[in-house]
C-alpha cells in the first residue's frame, strides 16, 4: 500500500473517531459527525481525501446493505399492505413536491423538459440519512417513519424515467425519449421480477446447505454475494441498486435466517455507510457557498421549508392527523443523493441550466442533506412547536430510561443476556413479586423485549459503568443466563470489582469449567448437561416403581453432592438441541391494510399463526398475556413468541392473511 494512501486512511480514521465522539457528546446525531468529516477533509477545506469516483462507488454500498437490512425488517406480506402508502401517497407526494419545483424553475427561463428533471430532483430525499436517523431514533416502525419509507421507495422507482429524462436531454435525442423511457421501466420490471422469484425459489434452499455446511466464512461470503448480485442486476437493468438489494432483503426475511444475515452484513453496513456520509460531506463546495451565502441560505431555507410543508399537506390529504403529517414532512424536507445525481447529469448539457443557478441548486440540495439529520432528530419537538401543541413532556425513549433509572435504585435482579433462558426467568420472578433488569447485546432482542414492556438495556453484562448505571450495589442477585463461560468469567470479574458479597449464578452448558467459574467469583454454577442428567435418573427410577420419596432422596443426594447452596429437590429444564435462542421474540406493527386489522387474535390463530401472543402495545399502553377475544387495530404492534419458522408464518398471517 502506497505511503500516502496509508496516511490518507489514517487521518480518515483519526476525524471520524474525534468527531463522532464529539457529537455524540453534544447529543447530534453521527450521521451529522461523518457529514463534517468529509465536508472538512474534503477538496474545498484541507484536501486530505480524493473526490474520484472510485470513492464515490465504494461508497455507495454502504446504501445497498443499509437497504438490504432494511428489506430484512420488511417482508413481502408487509409490502402488500403497504401498497396503498407505497404507490398512492409517495405518487402524490413525489408529484406535488415536484411539480412545484418544475414550475418555479421554469419561471427562471428553462425548457419545461429540464425543468421537471430539477423539480424530480428537489422532491428526492435521501434513503441512506433518512432510514438510518429513523433507525438510530427507533422511529422506523411509528407511524411517520413507516410512511417516510413508503415515500423512499417510491422516490427509487421514480428515478428511473426521471434519470431517463434527463439522459435525453444532455444528449439532444428527444425522439429518443420515449423509447428510452419505456425500455428503462420495462426493464425494471423484469429486475424486480427476477429477483423476487430467485430470491423465493433459490435462496433459501442455497441458505440451508450453506449453514448446514457449519461454515461461518462459507455463510459470510454467501451473504455478501447475494445482496451485490442483486444490486448489480437492478444496476445493469436501468435501476437503482439500493432497490436490488431492498428486494434481496425482503425475499431473504422470509427465512429463518434472517437475524443471522443481520448480524453479518451489520460490520460491512456500518464502516461503508459511514464512507458514504463523508462523500456526501465532500460535495459541498465551499467556494460556490462563500460566494453566493445569502441566495443559497435562502434557497436552503425555501427547500426545507417547502418541501416539509407540502409533504405534510399530502399527507393530511390521505386521512393522517395533522401532528403524523408534519413530522412525516419535516422527515422529508432535506436534499437527496439522487438529487445531486440528476443535477450533475444536467450540468453535462450545454445551455440546459445556467452555470449560476445550476451550482446553487447543487450546493442546496447538499446542505439540505447536510441538516436533514437535525430536522429527524428534534421532528416531534419542530412538530409541537409549528402546531402549538403540547405533548407528554418526555419522549417515549425517555420515559424508558427514567423508569430503568427508578428501578435500579429499588431491591431487584439483574440478568445478564435475555434470550430464551432470560426470559423464562425474567417471567417467573415477575409472577413472584420480584423486579429485575435485563441486559443483552442483541439489538433486535433488546427492541422487541422493549416494544413487549420488558425492562431490557442493550450492552455489554462485563461494563463495569452500565452495571453501576443498573444498580449493581442494591442488587438482591445476579444470574448469567448464556452458557458461554469465557464470557460468564469477564462478567463475573467485573461484578466482583463492583461488589464482592452480592450471589452471582452462572449457567454453563457442562462441568468442564465449574472450578473457573467459581474462582472467577460465581457463587452457583449450573451445568445444564447435569441437570438433564438427573431429570433422566428420576424419572427412569419413576418408571421403576420406585417410592417417590426415595427417589427424591437419591436425587437430592447426587445433587447435594455438586452444589453447595441448593438443597432442596427441584429439576431444572432439560439442555436445549441447537442454539439458545431457538425461540425468539418478534414485534409486528400493523399498517393500514393489514389482513389481522379488526380482527380478533382467535381469528388469526385459527388461520395457522401457532405462536403465542405475549404483548400487545397500543397508543403507548402495553397489554400483556392478551385474551383470545382481542381485536387488533391500525397501528397496534403485536409481540408474538416462537420458533424462527412460525414467527415468520405469524408475520404473513397478520399482514396478508398467511
Amino acid at each position: 500500500m502506497p505511503v500516502q494512501s496509508l496516511s490518507q486512511i489514517l487521518i480518515l480514521l483519526f476525524a471520524s473517531v474525534l468527531v463522532l465522539a464529539l457529537a455524540r457528546r453534544v447529543g447530534l446525531p453521527a450521521v451529522l459527525g461523518y457529514l463534517v468529516v468529509g465536508i472538512v477533509l474534503g477538496p474545498s477545506v484541507f484536501a486530505t481525501l480524493p473526490s474520484g469516483a472510485e470513492t464515490h462507488a465504494i461508497a455507495q454500498i454502504g446504501v445497498v446493505f443499509l437497504l438490504f437490512t432494511l428489506g430484512l425488517e420488511f417482508s413481502f406480506p408487509r409490502m402488500v399492505a403497504m401498497r396503498r402508502d407505497v404507490f398512492a401517497l409517495g405518487a402524490a407526494q413525489t408529484v406535488v413536491v415536484g411539480a412545484i419545483g418544475a414550475a418555479a424553475t421554469h419561471a427562471i427561463g428553462v425548457a419545461w423538459p429540464t425543468a421537471i428533471v430539477v423539480g424530480g430532483a428537489l422532491a428526492m430525499c435521501s434513503t441512506a440519512i433518512v432510514l438510518q436517523q429513523l433507525t438510530d431514533q427507533q422511529e422506523l416502525n411509528r407511524s411517520h417513519g413507516r410512511l417516510a419509507f413508503a415515500v423512499l421507495l417510491f422516490q427509487d422507482l421514480a428515478f428511473v424515467p426521471l434519470l431517463a429524462l434527463a439522459t435525453v436531454q444532455v444528449e439532444a435525442q428527444p425522439t429518443v425519449g420515449a423509447m428510452l423511457a419505456l425500455r428503462l421501466v420495462g426493464l425494471g420490471l423484469a429486475a424486480i421480477a427476477a429477483v423476487l422469484a430467485i430470491g423465493r425459489w433459490v435462496l433459501r434452499p442455497l441458505l440451508y446447505e450453506i449453514a448446514h455446511s457449519r461454515l461461518r466464512e462459507l455463510f459470510t461470503l454467501a451473504v455478501l454475494l447475494i445482496v451485490l448480485t442483486a444490486a448489480w442486476v437492478t444496476q445493469r437493468l436501468g435501476l437503482s441498486m439500493a432497490l436490488g438489494a431492498f428486494l434481496a432483503g425482503m425475499m431473504l426475511a422470509e427465512t429463518e435466517y434472517r437475524h443471522q444475515i443481520e448480524a453479518v452484513i451489520r460490520p460491512f453496513r456500518d464502516l461503508l455507510l459511514g464512507l458514504f456520509f463523508i462523500s456526501v460531506g465532500m460535495l459541498l463546495d465551499l467556494k460556490v457557498l462563500a460566494a453566493d451565502a445569502v441566495r443559497i441560505c435562502g434557497l436552503l431555507a425555501l427547500l426545507i421549508v417547502g418541501k416539509a410543508l407540502l409533504s405534510a399537506l399530502t399527507v393530511r390529504a390521505f386521512g393522517f392527523n395533522r401532528f403524523k403529517a408534519m413530522r412525516t414532512g419535516l422527515v422529508l424536507a432535506g436534499g437527496g443523493e439522487f438529487g445531486v445525481a440528476l443535477l450533475t447529469i444536467l450540468a453535462q448539457g450545454r445551455g440546459l441550466l445556467p452555470a449560476g443557478p445550476q451550482q446553487q441548486l447543487l450546493a442546496t440540495v447538499v446542505l439540505g442533506m447536510i441538516v436533514s439529520p437535525l430536522t429527524i432528530r428534534y421532528n416531534k419537538r419542530i412538530a409541537r412547536f409549528v402546531l402549538r401543541e403540547k405533548g407528554p413532556p418526555t419522549t417515549a425513549i425517555e420515559r424508558e430510561q427514567a423508569a430503568t433509572t427508578e428501578l435500579a435504585q429499588r431491591e431487584h435482579v439483574i440478568l445478564c443476556g435475555f434470550g430464551r433462558v432470560g426470559r423464562h426467568l425474567g417471567r417467573v420472578l415477575v409472577s413472584h413479586g420480584f423486579e429485575f433488569l435485563a441486559i443483552d447485546l442483541d439489538a433486535a432482542n433488546v427492541r422487541a423485549a422493549r416494544q413487549s414492556g420488558e425492562p431490557v438495556v442493550w450492552g455489554d453484562c462485563a461494563d463495569e459503568e452500565l452495571l453501576r448505571a443498573l444498580g449493581i450495589d442494591l442488587a438482591s442477585v445476579v444470574i448469567v443466563t448464556f452458557a458461554e463461560p469465557g464470557v460468564a468469567i469477564g462478567v463475573l470479574r467485573a461484578i466482583r470489582r463492583l461488589r464482592a458479597d452480592v450471589p452471582v449464578l452462572v449457567r454453563t452448558q457442562d462441568d468442564s469449567r465449574l472450578a473457573e467459574l467459581a474462582a472467577a467469583g460465581a457463587t452457583e454454577v449450573v451445568p445444564e448437561v447435569f441437570e438433564a442428567s438427573l431429570t433422566l435418573v428420576s424419572q427412569a427410577l419413576t418408571l421403576l416403581q420406585l417410592p417417590a420419596v426415595q427417589v427424591a432422596r437419591s436425587v437430592d443426594a447426587l445433587r447435594r453432592q455438586r452444589y453447595a447452596t441448593l438443597r432442596t429437590f427441584g429439576v431444572a429444564a432439560a439442555a436445549a438441541a441447537g442454539e439458545e435462542d431457538t425461540e425468539q421474540l418478534r414485534s409486528v406493527v400493523l399498517p393500514p391494510g393489514a389482513w389481522a386489522v379488526a380482527r380478533r387474535l382467535d381469528e388469526i390463530r385459527a388461520s395457522g399463526a401457532e405462536v403465542a401472543f405475549t404483548a400487545i402495545v397500543r397508543q403507548g399502553i402495553t397489554g400483556r398475556e392478551p385474551a383470545g377475544d382481542t381485536e387488533l387495530r391500525e397501528g397496534d404492534v403485536v409481540v408474538v413468541y416462537g420458533v424462527p419458522a412460525a414467527l415468520e408464518h405469524a408475520e404473513a398471517v397478520l399482514l396478508a392473511g398467511g
